[in-house]
């Protein structure tokens, strides 16, 4: 026999006018067979809009993780979550169930702040490439798991592919090496970290449950407090080329992950930042890579990248305390910068996970180069009004350059450059991207797709890079 116990509201009743109900607080529920998972009554529970209690979560993760709980129930309890929403106490429960249903990480010994950064994905965002040595080099140690492109949106790992020799996989004793070494590592997450994440977010991929809030929250935060960090800077995307294209939903996200966050002991700041165009002038793997190795030596700075970047970078510094105030901030970063300092942890990183020593020096040598390019030219005299991020995504995904599934094999070389803004004036015949492409075909299709997502039309003001702080 077991003991079923559900907290639910009470049944109407036929009440006089004259007595005032109260209505029973909705307490949260527990469900156990003898100690043994019973995962349809959570998913019941769920489905009714009670509250699950921190050990019915657990519970519920944990057969996520030793797979007692089928990709069918998964699917159930993500619709549910989906329609029903969950409580603050419950995405900070079903966030630590889902960090301690793998191992954890920990870094004694260090002589600075462990901090990280994450991006809600976009186009162009190649700020994690620059943000993690400029943070490394004014005394930050960051242990940055990043995650492969897919659909419209690149992925850092991609981007570091792109780099002949470098390994994205070192294990763990050598990943602990590298970053306390260099100040910084990029590796991706690996199935021990957070394993029920991994399960759950391959159901949601597939049962239109991904931008669920609170199961976003939950599989971004479960995986950072994995790490064993001392603060944590978040990037959430806003607009066409974003998950989260209307602003309310960003702000919800961004409130939402601070809270959690910070709830479950875990520092942290989130900036709202613009996705309604490419971040950077270049788009691609190898093409970005190239743009963040001129950003950090210098020799070309594009000012809505760097706003972005510095922007998180200030935050990051501000969270391990290194420095007192934004002004103190800003002058580290400037210093790291104009030092080279930066410059030379990106190196360092890059030698030691297997690329080549020399790539700052000399980055055309090993970056791969498409073998056909054509400039896209403007049809006519005025102002850049529009640009549609996401067809610009889907193009590259289309020229190569992305995945539509995580197996599918991307080329590195292809892609856009020099590409223009919105608010930019222009004239007849100037160029608004240049199109990298493997062949012929895939270059006229490419134009025709840029004809369609970059509209010239009427003066338009130029778009923020970043909005709103939380």
């Amino acid at each position: 026999m077991f003991a079923l116990v559900v907290a639910e509201s009470c049944s109407r009743l036929q009440i006089p006018t004259s007595i005032t109900a109260v209505k029973a607080p909705k307490l949260p529920f527990h469900c156990y067979s003898e100690g043994m998972l019973l995962p349809a009554e959570i998913i019941r529970a769920k489905s009714d809009a009670l509250p699950l209690s921190a050990q019915a979560l657990t519970d519920f993760i944990t057969g996520v993780a030793d797979e007692s709980v089928s990709d069918a129930q998964i699917a159930a309890f993500c619709m549910a979550v989906y329609c029903k929403g969950m409580s603050m106490q419950e995405q900070i429960d079903l966030t630590l169930a889902m960090r301690d249903s793998g191992t954890t990480l920990s870094w004694p010994g260090m002589n600075g702040p462990v901090l990280d950064k994450h991006s809600t994905g976009g186009v162009g965002d190649a700020v994690s490439l620059a943000l993690a040595p400029l943070v490394a080099a004014c005394g930050a140690f960051i242990p940055m798991i990043s995650g492969r492109g897919l659909g419209h949106t690149g992925g850092t790992l991609d981007k570091l592919e792109s780099i002949p020799g470098f390994n994205v996989k070192p294990d763990t004793d050598r990943f602990h090496e590298i970053v306390r070494t260099v100040g910084f590592g990029m590796t991706g997450q690996g199935k021990a970290l957070a394993p029920a994440d991994g399960r759950m977010y391959a159901v949601r991929d597939v049962t239109a449950t991904v931008d669920s809030i609170p199961l976003i929250v939950t599989s971004i935060l479960s995986k950072k407090l994995a790490e064993g960090l001392d603060g944590l800077v978040l990037d959430i995307k806003t607009g066409n080329g974003a998950f989260m294209r209307e602003r309310n939903r960003a702000r919800d996200l961004a409130s939402a992950l601070v809270q959690v966050s910070q709830r479950a002991g875990l520092p942290c700041k989130a900036l709202i930042t613009d996705m309604n165009q490419p971040l950077s002038r270049n788009v691609g793997n190898a093409l970005e890579v190239l743009e963040v190795i001129e950003y950090l030596k210098g020799d070309y700075c594009d000012e809505r990248f760097d706003q972005v970047v510095r922007g998180l970078s200030e935050e990051m510094l501000l969270l391990g305390g290194l420095a007192k105030n934004t002004k103190a901030a800003k002058k580290l970063l400037d210093k790291a910068l104009g030092s080279g300092a930066a410059a030379e942890k990106f190196a360092q990183m890059v030698a030691m996970q297997g690329g080549p020593k020399d790539l700052l020096e000399h980055p055309m040598k090993y970056l791969p180069v498409a073998p056909v390019f054509r400039d896209f030219t403007a049809p006519a005299n005025g102002c850049i009004e529009y640009i549609d991020t996401r067809a610009l995504g889907m193009s590259i995904v289309r020229l190569g350059g992305g995945r539509i599934r995580l197996e599918d094999k991307i080329d590195h070389s292809v892609g856009f450059s020099h590409l223009c803004n919105v608010g930019d004036v222009v004239k007849q015949g100037q160029t608004l991207a240049t199109i990298h492409a493997a062949n012929e075909a895939d270059c006229k299709a490419a134009e025709i797709e840029l004809a369609a997502a970059i509209k010239v039309g009427r003066a338009t003001d130029s778009l923020p890079s970043v909005y709103e702080k939380y």
